[in-house]
């Protein structure tokens, strides 16, 4: 097993099963993916794609559903050339019940050493993780302009 890339850890004010639904929910997503939205019916084996205005921006396969436990899901980028032509990575987050709330680890790995996959998860993910926690325990999503 390769070492993980990209690990985020944070603590929501929050239930496992309202992180489940904000994780899964397609408008729901929209909300604090910045106008990109996640379908899929999230079972083992199933598609999964991320699209901004009818531009698919990644296409992923469900490898594990747990409600409301445990996701993963393979990541292929197709919006950028280069990284369309890398292997896919993974992303996984994990659910535990924490004090009052819960406790969210997202790891995101397998990526080849010259990836540049990375560098952009890298910068994207604290964003989107920090916009769920915030519209979770606040209703608003973070503000600010997607680049």
């Amino acid at each position: 097993m390769s070492k993980p890339e990209f690990v985020y850890v944070t603590y929501i004010k929050t239930t496992p099963e309202k992180l489940w639904h904000a994780l899964t929910d397609k408008a729901f997503t929209e909300k604090y993916w910045y106008c990109c939205s996640l379908t899929s019916d999230w079972k083992v084996g199933s598609r999964m794609h991320m699209d901004r205005g009818g531009e698919v921006k990644n296409e992923c396969v469900i490898l594990e559903s747990d409600p409301p436990r445990r996701l993963s899901y393979s990541w292929q980028s197709v919006f950028d050339e280069e990284m369309r032509k890398e292997k896919p990575s993974r992303v996984t987050y994990v659910i535990e019940p924490s004090y009052d709330g819960v406790k969210l680890t997202v790891t995101h790995e397998g990526f080849a050493p010259d990836s540049k996959t990375l560098p952009s998860i890298s910068t994207g993910w604290p964003l989107v993780l920090s916009s769920l926690k915030s519209i979770l325990e606040t209703g608003q999503p973070l503000a600010f302009e997607h680049a």
